[in-house]
Parts: C-alpha cells; sequence; structure tokens
C-alpha cells in the first residue's frame, strides 16, 4: 500500500493530499530512509514522522483498504511520540 494512502486511511494523517506533501517534503522516514508519498509500506515497517514540533513514530501492524475509525489503531503501534522544546520561552 502508497505511504500516502496509509496514512489517510490510518487516520494518521487527516487528508490523503497532506499526507502527500508532508512525505514529498522529506519528513517521513521508512526504516530509516526518506521515503516518499508512493514508498510502498508494509507490516512490520517503521515509519518515523515529523509534523512541526511533533515526531511520531510508528509501527506498521496490518494493512486496510478501508476502515472504520474504531478499527484504524489496529493498522499501526505507537512506538514513541516526541515533542521539541520551545524555545522562545
Amino acid at each position: 500500500m502508497r505511504l500516502d494512502k496509509f496514512l489517510k486511511v490510518s487516520r494518521i494523517i487527516k487528508r490523503r493530499t497532506v499526507a502527500k506533501e508532508i512525505a514529498d517534503e522529506g519528513r517521513i522516514t521508512v526504516n530509516g530512509r526518506v521515503a516518499k508519498s508512493s514508498t510502498d509500506v508494509v507490516p512490520d515497517d517503521e515509519l518515523v514522522i515529523k509534523f512541526g514540533n511533533k515526531t511520531l513514530t510508528v509501527q506498521v501492524m496490518q494493512l486496510l483498504d478501508t476502515t472504520k475509525k474504531q478499527e484504524a489503531e489496529n493498522m499501526y503501534k505507537i512506538v514513541s511520540e516526541e515533542y521539541e522544546k520551545d524555545f522562545r520561552e
């Protein structure tokens, strides 16, 4: 499954166009390698996603073409969630 589609279906990112933009800006890695939106993901891949001051690391658990909101969380497991400190304070 394409990376941008996985992010949308799993509801990690709400819109596929936003997922595509973030991936194509080089802010997502798959197993330590910078990924484009068209990169294929498979179960057990580790994704590191950088959103603003947040870095989310998830492990792909399963791939589903469509899913209900309650089932979307079964598609991945959060490995870590880090926030960068705001140094303007």
